[in-house]
């Protein structure tokens, strides 16, 4: 069986966990496994391709190489399609959220699903933390989808759709006015390293990072 794993960045944040997905993977036996990251790598007569933490939309002639095109969205689909999914529900103060393990198709996270996994969120983690644990359990139902291959049954997504939009500036910026501990969920679904959470005061825009002690 010949398996593709695709994250399109180079220096996404899920390149270890995707490494760790290929390593897994190859201790299986008699499966034929690459990591690529650029959709145009993606070999012919391709079994499954894993689209994972991808952010370029996947060209109809790369998803025809492979007979099954894997996606793990954040959310209940077809609730919450679009970007950033963990964040949007971390930041609506979820307890937790549901991957949906799906077939892409040329649409939006649209394609039927084969089993989705619920992913508790725990309130004093910060987006990193639960973006990591989120990413375990991806390498794990992605091993689960390759032990069953190609016996699973698609079931159409059911109920109502929603969209998340991106996150944009205006989103990660604290009220200066309201105490801290009405912005946790604000302060827990940031990127503090690619969109750090800011205020303005003054007429000065302050940056804040922020971290935790690691203790319980």
């Amino acid at each position: 069986m010949k398996i593709t794993i695709l994250t399109d960045q180079h220096d996404s944040w899920f390149v270890p966990y995707g490494n760790k997905l290929l390593g897994a993977l190859n201790t299986l036996g008699g499966l034929e496994v690459a990591y690529i990251h650029d959709q145009s790598e993606v070999p012919e007569n391709n079994d499954i391709l894993f689209l994972l933490s991808c952010v370029k939309i996947v060209k109809k002639s790369t998803l025809d190489k492979s007979k099954s095109n894997i996606v793990v969205h954040a959310s209940d689909l077809p609730a919450g399609k679009g970007f950033s999914p963990l964040q949007w529900q971390i930041r609506e103060g979820k307890s937790a959220v549901t991957l949906t393990l799906f077939e892409a198709n040329e649409a939006v996270d649209d394609g039927p699903y084969y089993f989705k996994h619920s992913l508790d969120l725990i309130d004093t983690e910060l987006l990193p933390e639960s973006r990591n644990r989120m990413a375990e359990e991806i390498v794990q139902m992605c091993i689960k989808y390759v032990a069953q291959f190609p016996d699973w049954e698609p079931h159409q997504q059911q109920g109502a759709e929603s969209f998340y939009g991106q996150l944009t500036d205006k989103d990660d910026e604290l009220d200066i006015n309201k105490p801290l501990s009405e912005q946790m969920d604000l302060i827990r679904g940031a990127d503090f390293d690619k969109f750090p959470l800011h205020f303005s005061c003054k007429g000065k825009k302050f940056i804040v990072k922020v971290s935790h002690d690691g203790k319980s």
